[in-house]
């Protein structure tokens, strides 16, 4: 089931602003990938961008997401499809069921709620090899929001060129 698409309080604190607009732009990636067939969440319709499909965008934001909450804030191995094989890696999904790329994404998008929630907002990243881990919480929740929101706009657009489906909210 698609999370809801809320935005957060008008008032809230800073925290649960940001992460409320970080689970609003996730749950927009799952919506637009409501209905889709496999044949249709594995097209490519962008001639220039030809591993820019549904399940390979969902796949992308699970890597993005471990990749700024585990590996940049707390230091753990650089290990996953940005690190090993060609570039693009995370996007090569093509015998993936989007089932199984939507469920992954959901569990990470949990785990790094649950990283976000045990740190302040000013901690910064513990990975000794990577400058970008310097970055503090905050900094990689608004990052987040950007990538996300990104390539919401991307799925809306691909989601339109499949079947004609469009909405943002």
């Amino acid at each position: 089931m698609t999370p809801p698409r809320i935005r957060p309080p008008y008032t809230a604190d800073e925290r649960t602003q940001l992460v409320g607009w970080l689970d609003m732009q996730r749950a927009i990636i799952q919506w637009k990938c409501e209905g889709l067939s496999e044949a249709d969440a594995h097209s490519a319709l962008l001639p220039a961008s030809p591993l820019m499909t549904m399940a390979g965008i969902v796949s992308h934001m699970r890597w993005v997401e471990h990749l700024w909450f585990e590996i940049m804030l707390l230091g753990r191995p650089a290990e996953g499809p940005h690190f090993e094989g060609p570039e693009d890696a995370d996007m090569m999904v093509e015998d993936i069921p989007l089932a199984q790329l939507l469920a992954d994404y959901t569990r990470q998008c949990a785990l790094s709620n649950e990283i976000v929630a045990d740190h302040s907002v000013d901690d910064v990243g513990r990975h000794p090899d990577f400058r970008a881990a310097a970055a503090n919480v905050r900094w990689l929740l608004l990052h987040m929001i950007e990538e996300t929101a990104r390539h919401a706009g991307h799925m809306d657009a691909i989601r339109e060129l499949i079947d004609g489906e469009k909405g943002y909210y």
